[in-house]
């Protein structure tokens, strides 16, 4: 019986781990011919960082095209791209590596795109200079406003970038800006990103994609890669196989 691709991936992480920081690159491959738009991802992104309403760091997007009876449907998730060009650290007024948001170089997080929630300072610049739309502002709802009390679940502390955020009453990170960070916290110890344990077709593929042995390098060799909006120059580490042009959906 063949063993599921994620007992692999993680055996890749765990030989990416041992490895210098500067010497592995994070990437994810999402094959999106195998995605029957469950939303699991989503959802377990939602409950792994205790996100707030209308707040998804993993949304799946619907595209429909053609007309009966020759209709072509795509469903397209979009984490954050975790751009090696990121607009949006250009255009954050606080800068720096000690600033609000980077190009992380060093640690387990190296090579994804960080928020410094203690230093954003809410302005949201950073939102529209995205070309994906992978960065939202914490407005500090949740999803039982307007009942009697709280649900435990929505109080309960998330652990983005490897600390511990309790998200009661304007706590931070509200008003800060959020997005994907390839659930750094999980790989520091030692498991995939949620998005990509919960998936139900497996279209998900993550790991050190400059270990040639590993399961993402091999996929991405063997097949025909896209990126979203290529035009844009932001040398994203997200990659897609899809069996139409991505850029003619997506732009």
């Amino acid at each position: 019986m063949q063993k599921d691709i994620l007992f692999t991936m993680h055996e890749d992480l765990e030989r990416a781990l041992k490895k210098p920081p500067e010497k592995r690159r994070w990437a994810m491959l999402l094959d999106v011919r195998k995605c029957i738009g469950c939303h699991a991802c989503t959802i377990a992104c939602v409950s792994e960082n205790k996100l707030p309403p209308k707040l998804y760091y993993r949304p799946v997007y619907d595209y429909e095209r053609g007309k009966y009876p020759n209709v072509s449907r795509t469903f397209l998730p979009r984490p954050c791209m975790q751009c090696d060009k990121p607009p949006c650290v250009a255009a954050c007024p606080v800068k720096g590596k000690d600033g609000a948001t980077w190009k992380e170089t060093t640690g387990i997080g190296a090579g994804t795109v960080p928020v410094n929630y203690k230093k954003c300072i809410g302005c949201g610049k950073c939102v529209p200079a995205c070309p994906y739309g992978a960065r939202t502002l914490d407005p500090g709802t949740y999803h039982s406003d307007g009942t009697p009390e709280l649900q435990k679940y929505e109080t309960m502390p998330s652990y983005e970038y490897l600390a511990t955020w309790p998200r009661a009453g304007k706590n931070l990170p509200v008003g800060n800006a959020r997005k994907c960070h390839f659930c750094v916290h999980r790989l520091a110890n030692g498991m995939l990103p949620q998005c990509i344990t919960s998936c139900l077709g497996r279209i998900g593929y993550f790991g050190d994609e400059s270990d040639p042995e590993s399961l993402i390098a091999k996929v991405k060799k063997a097949s025909r890669i896209q990126i979203l909006k290529a035009r844009a120059g932001t040398a994203p580490r997200v990659y897609y196989v899809a069996n139409e042009k991505l850029e003619v959906i997506y732009g």
